[in-house]
């Protein structure tokens, strides 16, 4: 519902509550140990924080609005250090826009088989989410930004959701450009079927049932989550190959997936920017960090670089060193190891949907700087590049290391952001010409110290690894 109007000036100089998620009980590696903010949590807490060089002053600043990654289950728009949008707003002369919306049980529990009242329960957190956007397009202009020049990114979950605003008939313009950052591995929705599914057995999880679900609003959040979560266990042991919290496709709300065998005919006109960093989950992510660090992979041979890839690539090894040194030939063999092969299919399969599409252009990039922090370990690690998309490397130096060439990347990337964000094409004088990528010539930016535009790059690694 909207918030009621109040008079004279509202104090806004802290954040506002995080929405509820599960108890985090390790520390995130995301930006190598940095302590992430999770509380205070509360049911009250769709509040957006906004960064701006101006009030009023009919600037029409471009308005970047930026969407949490954590899946659909976990995150905020402060979680991270690097989500503070001063240094992206001050650089590049933009409104910058984090916000929260409600997540896991909260956000997408599918009561809609137990009475219209609850039609749209599944794709709350979408509503949310939608709700902002009309927000940002009623008030930009009361904070220096343009709101016919809105462009929305997110990273990992964000991503997902960004790909799936481009198809929700309700988003359809509040937002006029898209950036999906790592966040095309796999479809961002899930079906009405399985989601009501878990919903009836969360309901049989608390002792309830259809003629109780009014009683859902009493249960607490953590006994409420306790329920579902045991609920998702049960919908996958019974067969659902794949439960989960995610946006549903109920035929109304939400039609379809955004894209699926293709992008729906709503994402023609909204250029796109994708692309994933080198590495993903391979390092740091799903692996222990001391491990890497007792056997860093700068200092392997190419003898004990080629047995690692056996290891992981069994007989498909000679070719798939061949061909990721082909790829990224400023890379060395060991690095090879650890090449992301999850992700990238998805986002070059995304990408190249989107330029057969026909309509507004898409940029690719691939974002292979390595850090120097803790030896390298790290490399180019699932959520690596969002604290450069901020202007943000000298203040998570935990992560980027805050040297010289981790400033440069940071301005290069949040430079190319911002242009993309103003015109739709991220080209600037920091970097290379970037072509629109194309399906025949398959232009990609790779991101690195020495950045370059490469052509269909990594077909031939991708195939060799059997992943295309």
């Amino acid at each position: 519902k909207p918030v009621e109007p109040w008079e004279g000036t509202k104090p806004a100089v802290t954040y506002g509550e995080n929405c509820f998620i599960p108890d985090m009980k390790t520390v995130a590696g995301d930006e190598l140990f940095n302590p992430h903010r999770y509380l205070p949590m509360s049911e009250n807490c769709q509040y957006l924080n906004i960064w701006t060089k101006g009030i009023k002053d009919g600037a029409k600043r471009p308005v970047m609005v930026w969407l949490h990654g954590g899946g659909y289950t976990n995150g905020s728009g402060i979680e991270l250090t690097s989500y503070d949008g001063e240094n992206l707003a001050r650089k590049g002369d933009a409104v910058v826009i984090t916000l929260n919306h409600r997540l896991n049980v909260l956000g997408f529990l599918d009561l809609s088989a137990y009475g219209p009242e609850y039609k749209q329960s599944g794709n709350a957190s979408m509503a949310d989410l939608v709700a902002a956007l009309q927000w940002v397009k009623d008030n930009a202009e009361a904070f220096g930004g343009d709101p016919n020049n809105v462009t929305i990114f997110g990273q990992s979950g964000g991503g997902s959701k960004v790909r799936t605003l481009m198809g929700l008939p309700a988003a359809k313009g509040l937002f006029h450009k898209a950036i999906v950052q790592s966040g095309a591995t796999t479809s961002p929705v899930t079906s009405q079927k399985s989601a009501q599914r878990v919903a009836e057995l969360t309901l049989k999880n608390l002792g309830l049932d259809g003629s109780k679900v009014g009683d859902l609003k009493t249960v607490p959040y953590p006994k409420l989550l306790e329920a579902a979560t045991k609920a998702l266990d049960e919908a996958k042991k019974e067969g659902d190959p794949n439960p989960r919290w995610a946006p549903v496709v109920d035929a109304a709300y939400l039609p379809r997936d955004p894209v699926g065998d293709a992008w729906v005919d709503q994402a023609r006109d909204i250029p796109l920017l994708i692309g994933t960093v080198l590495n993903e989950s391979e390092t740091i992510i799903r692996n222990n960090p001391a491990v890497l660090y007792a056997d860093n992979k700068n200092k392997w041979t190419d003898e004990r670089a080629q047995a690692k890839l056996k290891e992981r690539f069994g007989d498909k090894a000679n070719a798939v060193g061949k061909a990721f040194l082909e790829a990224y030939p400023n890379k060395k063999l060991s690095d090879a190891f650890f090449v992301d092969l999850s992700g990238r299919p998805g986002t070059l399969k995304n990408t190249q949907l989107k330029a057969k599409q026909g309509g507004a252009p898409v940029y690719s990039y691939v974002f292979s700087w390595e850090s120097p922090a803790m030896g390298g370990i790290g490399m180019s690690w699932h959520c690596s590049e969002i604290s450069h998309v901020f202007a943000n490397a000298a203040l998570v130096a935990t992560a980027t290391g805050g040297g010289a060439d981790a400033v440069a990347m940071s301005e290069k990337m949040s430079q190319a952001w911002v242009n993309f964000a103003r015109s739709g094409n991220p080209s600037h004088k920091g970097l290379p010409e970037w072509p629109a990528y194309t399906v025949e010539k398959g232009a990609t930016m790779i991101f690195d110290n020495n950045s370059e535009v490469r052509f269909n790059h990594d077909l031939p690694l991708l195939k060799a690894a059997g992943v295309m």
